[in-house]
């Protein structure tokens, strides 16, 4: 399975957490690009889709300025799994949420998935 697949997304109030997830295939991915990123990405309705985090099969991690200290991206290889645990989640966090799966090498064509839905309440 290269194409990402996620879950967990909820309607929460301001100050709650969730933790999305997305499905992959680590030995998939690893035969296919051998290093390779995982990403979350989020779209508002009316907005461009921004990048949230991602984390590199060697285990390096980034995170946008918008999310440091709250988000964080993990993956549990064990069960093909890249989470992303949100924390203090505020309205502005409403989107959809996307994962999405690319080379090293070829940061421009990526694999995504559906996207699961976080909507914040105040």
């Amino acid at each position: 399975q290269v194409q990402p697949a996620e879950s967990g997304g909820d309607s929460v109030q301001s100050g709650g957490s969730l933790r999305l997830s997305c499905a992959v295939s680590r030995h998939d991915l690893i035969s296919r690009y051998r290093l390779y990123w995982v990403g979350w990405f989020r779209q508002a309705s009316e907005e461009e889709r921004e990048w949230v985090a991602s984390i590199h099969n060697r285990g390096a991690t980034n995170y946008a300025e918008s999310v440091k200290g709250r988000f964080t991206i993990s993956e549990d290889n064990a069960k093909n799994t890249v989470y992303l645990q949100m924390n203090d989640l505020k309205p502005e966090d409403t989107a959809r949420y996307y994962c999405a799966t690319w080379a090293v090498l070829d940061p421009g064509k990526k694999d995504w998935g559906q996207g699961t839905q976080v909507t914040v309440s105040s």
